[in-house]
């Protein structure tokens, strides 16, 4: 039985500890930064249409990287809020140089 987190804090590192091997968080960066390029293609053209590849382009390289890298179930299954939301917390610190020190904090080894 899953952990059961009741606060984001006590979930996030948790979250890192699921993504732990350094192909796992590449992979969740690719379907992210599409997620974000597709969303400010879709606002600048005004083809709302191609919001609906969203949960497509996010998912897909996240569940490749759970199922096929990581082994794991991913944590949107659980925490699906929680889970988007780390993810973009997650693209972010890794974008700004930030994340080592995150994933330090949560004990996720480092060159893996």
């Amino acid at each position: 039985m899953p952990r059961l987190y009741t606060s984001f804090a006590a979930f996030w590192p948790f979250y890192l500890r699921e993504h732990s091997k350094a192909s796992t968080r590449a992979l969740h960066y690719v379907g992210t930064s599409l997620v974000v390029l597709i969303a400010i293609a879709a606002m600048v053209t005004g083809r709302w249409m191609w919001l609906i590849a969203l949960p497509l382009a996010g998912y897909f390289f996240a569940w490749v990287a759970h199922f096929g890298v990581e082994k794991n179930r991913p944590a949107t299954f659980t925490y699906p809020l929680w889970s988007l939301a780390a993810d973009f917390r997650m693209w972010a610190l890794w974008l700004s140089g930030r994340l080592g020190r995150e994933l330090d904090k949560a004990g996720v080894p480092r060159g893996r």
